[in-house]
Parts: structure tokens; C-alpha cells; sequence
């Protein structure tokens, strides 16, 4: 095991408090990686239509399982980017909407899965 030196390590506390993407330690890699991942970058494109049932954004979402449905959405409410609101109803209502940050990532993602549409091609 390597040991930083003091520099090193003020170097990666300095990067982390700039928000630095590119510094192993800095805590907007987890919004990065959550943002990257598939599920969510589909998720919240469904979202942008107004708030969701489980069940609609499973069928909207072709080829998620429930589960890993259930863990992205967990960690997109973790995360801020979504609010989970239960209704007091029986049987009970929940229903997915973005927060003004996951308002905020959904149109750079809406840019990506647009050019992923008008740039990949089956082979």
C-alpha cells in the first residue's frame, strides 16, 4: 500500500472541493456514474413527461427487471433527482417525479440518447 504524500493528498482534497470529475476522491463521480448508467438516462427521459407509477416506467422501460428498476430508482431519490411520493390510497399509490436537479440532467441526457439515435447503427 502506497502512502500519498501531504502535497498529493492537498492536491486531491483541493481538486474535490473545485468539483473536480477527473480526481479519484471527489464526490460528484458518484452523480457521474449514476448519471452513465443506462437505467437512469432512460429513466429520467421518461420522467421529463411528468411524474410515474412503477408500473409505467417499467413498461416504458423495455427490458428492465423490477428490481433493477427499483435500486436505480432508490439511488436517483439518493441522489436528489427524483422525489418519491406515496399516496395515502389503498392499495397505495407511489409516483416518480424529477426534482429541479433531475430537471437539470435531463437535458444533456436528452442530447446524448439523441445522438446515440442518430449515430448508431445495427450491424
Amino acid at each position: 500500500m502506497s502512502m500519498s504524500s501531504p502535497v498529493e493528498a492537498a492536491h486531491v482534497v483541493d481538486a474535490c472541493d473545485r468539483n473536480d470529475v477527473y480526481a479519484a476522491a471527489c464526490p460528484c463521480r458518484e452523480m457521474l456514474d449514476l448519471l452513465a448508467n443506462k437505467w437512469t438516462a432512460l429513466a429520467i427521459g421518461v420522467l421529463e413527461d411528468g411524474p410515474q407509477r412503477f408500473g409505467e416506467l417499467r413498461r416504458q422501460l423495455q427490458g428492465v427487471s423490477p428490481k433493477v428498476l427499483s435500486a436505480s430508482l432508490k439511488r436517483m431519490e439518493d441522489a436528489g433527482l427524483v422525489d418519491r411520493t406515496v399516496f395515502a390510497e389503498v392499495p397505495p399509490r407511489v409516483e416518480y417525479a424529477l426534482t429541479p436537479l433531475g430537471r437539470g440532467a435531463a437535458a444533456p441526457l436528452a442530447h446524448l440518447r439523441d445522438w446515440v439515435n442518430e449515430n448508431v447503427t445495427r450491424h
